[in-house]
This record gives structure tokens, C-alpha cells and sequence, in this order.
């Protein structure tokens, strides 16, 4: 008998489960190796660890920096300006919506991270470029599940067309074309949303 899609999908949510769990023993284990401590929530290493860290630090050497990387620094660090503009904005978006609304809101910290400054083998300049990465991602990614979720609620009707890097709720929506599926599950997807699924 042929696996129904929600069983093949049931499956898939499971090895995706189990490779987690395969990269977080893998990454904990490189990380004690590391000397790696979690204090009060932020991460730490061992003071011999962050010397040996220190000993692979390269200088600043900004004289030998290629000249295409110092020409496209302006329009990298001017990101800045709409990355938080974008931050500030799908904050108080969720904030009124989805109070309005009684859904779940994105934690904004489980998005932003920034911590890869605390890795004594970064110069100044890579801690630098590091923070703007992981600010820029994490903004990108919390603005994106802000969206995803205000799309469960609206809309969770998948495209004719194949969408390339849809997020993660898109593949429990609804099929094109389905206004007998929409009618009834339209309920369904808000409520989820107020459980915070």
C-alpha cells in the first residue's frame, strides 16, 4: 500500500527531527572540545581556551586589503539604516497584529543572535563584519516568520507556481484551487496560531 502524502510528510518531519539532534550532539561536542561554556545564558570559553583562540588571530593589515572589499564597504555597512528600519517596522507590526489578532509573537531573540564577537580568534574588524551578519540575518529571518505567520492567517493558500525557499508553513497550506479545503480549514490555521504552532 502507498504512503498517503500526510504519512510521507509525517516521515520526513522525523529524519529532519533526527539530523537536528545529529548536529547539535555533533556542534555540543566540537564546542566542550572548544572549551565552550554556556554561563547565564551566553556563551563563554575557559580563559587557556580563548588564549589558544588568541594565538590565531590575524592583525588588522588594512593596507593590504583588497581595494574591490574597501570600495563595497560603504554599500555593506549602509544596509545598516534599512535593516533596521525593517527591524523597528515588523516589530510594531506584530505587536499591533498580532495582539490584535490573539497570536503567538515571534521572539525576536530566538532570531537575532549576535555572539560571534565573544570568539577571541576575530579581529576587530571580522567582529565587526560578524555582528553586521548576524544582525542582518537574524532581522531577515524574524521578518520572515512574521510574515509566514500573518500568511497562515490570511492566506494559507499555496501558489500554482512553484515558489523557490518557501518557509516552513507554507507546505501544510492549502492546494490552489482547493475552496472547499479553504472554507474548512481557514479556522484550523488561526487557531494553531493562537496554540503558537
Amino acid at each position: 500500500m502507498a504512503e498517503t502524502l500526510e504519512q510521507l510528510i509525517d516521515r520526513l518531519r522525523a529524519v529532519e527531527a533526527q539530523i537536528e539532534a545529529a548536529f547539535a550532539a555533533r556542534d555540543a561536542e566540537r564546542a566542550a572540545a572548544a572549551g565552550l561554556v554556556i554561563e547565564a545564558g551566553k556563551p563563554c570559553f575557559k580563559a587557556d581556551a580563548l588564549r589558544r583562540q588568541r594565538a590565531h588571530r590575524k592583525g588588522l593589515h588594512l593596507a593590504r586589503t583588497p581595494w574591490p572589499t574597501l570600495l563595497t564597504m560603504p554599500l555593506i555597512y549602509g544596509m545598516a539604516l534599512p535593516l533596521m528600519m525593517l527591524d523597528l517596522s515588523v516589530s510594531l507590526y506584530q505587536l499591533g497584529c498580532f495582539t490584535a489578532w490573539r497570536i503567538q509573537r515571534v521572539r525576536r531573540r530566538d532570531y537575532v543572535v549576535i555572539d560571534r564577537h565573544r570568539l577571541g580568534y576575530l579581529n576587530l574588524v571580522q567582529k565587526l563584519n560578524c555582528a553586521f551578519c548576524g544582525y542582518g540575518n537574524g532581522v531577515i529571518a524574524y521578518a520572515r516568520e512574521i510574515t509566514a505567520r500573518t500568511e497562515q492567517y490570511w492566506c494559507p493558500i499555496k501558489h500554482a507556481l512553484k515558489v523557490k525557499g518557501s518557509h516552513d508553513r507554507y507546505r501544510d497550506f492549502q492546494a490552489y484551487g482547493d475552496a472547499e479545503g479553504y472554507v474548512a480549514s481557514s479556522g484550523s490555521y488561526r487557531e494553531r496560531l493562537k496554540r503558537g504552532a
